[in-house]
């Protein structure tokens, strides 16, 4: 049996790293709004964020961190709140 050849494309592929694939995959549809930010911050340096957030929105991406920025509903969001009630008083 013969080892199939591997183009230059996608050995170019293999070689570069990307965080959404190296780093915990839950990060990116995490609940906490902490984690969905440390995603946001993994993906500043990713050679794809571009085109990854360019598709996401193509597809209206139901929830999670795309191409850097957060999703929900579809669309892109600036921050995630987290879960509960806001308070209705002011922290002294």
């Amino acid at each position: 049996m013969s080892t199939p050849m591997l183009s230059p494309n996608s050995a170019r592929r293999k070689a570069i790293e990307l965080p959404c694939q190296s780093a915990e995959a839950d990060l990116w549809f995490a609940e906490q709004p902490g984690h969905l930010e440390q995603a946001k911050a993994l993906c500043q340096e990713c050679p794809l964020r571009v085109q990854c957030l360019e598709v996401a929105l193509e597809n209206a991406e139901p929830w999670g961190v795309w191409g850097g920025e957060i999703f929900s509903g579809g669309t892109v969001v600036a921050r995630k709140r987290p879960r509960g009630r806001p308070r209705k008083n002011p922290v002294a």
